[in-house]
């Protein structure tokens, strides 16, 4: 089956909004997509830019953001001036775990805020103590299912 360049750029871009959505910036989460469904190991900063219809600036901040949390790196192409970006073997991995210790500090701030506020009982230190509560949840499991996952990867 041809691929459907169409339907294929549809999908980065959707794909590319839903993370913006949960907070990811929006020009690195194209290029992330974008490379995720490229036919080659990697792309040119001016192949990104092209697939994009964005300048060599826009790439050159999200890729440098891409890089700079673990998901890609360069690869310098032999015999040229010109570097392609390829994803990191354990991308999702790296970057899963690099924002691993922000959930222990988000618990903190949620326990400072709700302490700031003195009243257990009000409706902002339930809430704050709630996030807190999660956080450190999300943070106490997550080593568990990094195992779970190399596990499940290597079959």
């Amino acid at each position: 089956m041809p691929r459907d360049e169409q339907g294929l750029r549809a999908a980065v871009e959707q794909s590319a909004a839903v993370l913006t959505a949960a907070g990811f910036p929006r020009m690195p989460a194209r290029v992330l997509m974008a490379l995720l469904v490229a036919e080659a190991s990697g792309l040119t900063a001016s192949e990104l830019g092209e697939r994009l219809g964005v300048s060599a600036a826009a790439i050159s901040g999200a890729v440098r953001y891409l890089s700079q949390i673990g998901i890609l790196h360069r690869v310098p192409q032999a015999g040229s001036r010109r570097d392609r970006w390829e994803f990191l073997d354990d991308a999702w991995y790296t970057a899963l775990m690099a924002k691993s210790p922000v959930y222990g500090v988000i618990a903190d701030l949620g326990d400072r805020a709700a302490d700031a506020i003195g009243d257990e009982t009000d409706a902002g230190a339930a809430r704050a103590r709630e996030m807190a509560r999660f956080y450190r949840f999300i943070d106490a499991r997550m080593p568990d299912l990094m195992r779970e996952w190399e596990e499940l990867r290597e079959r």
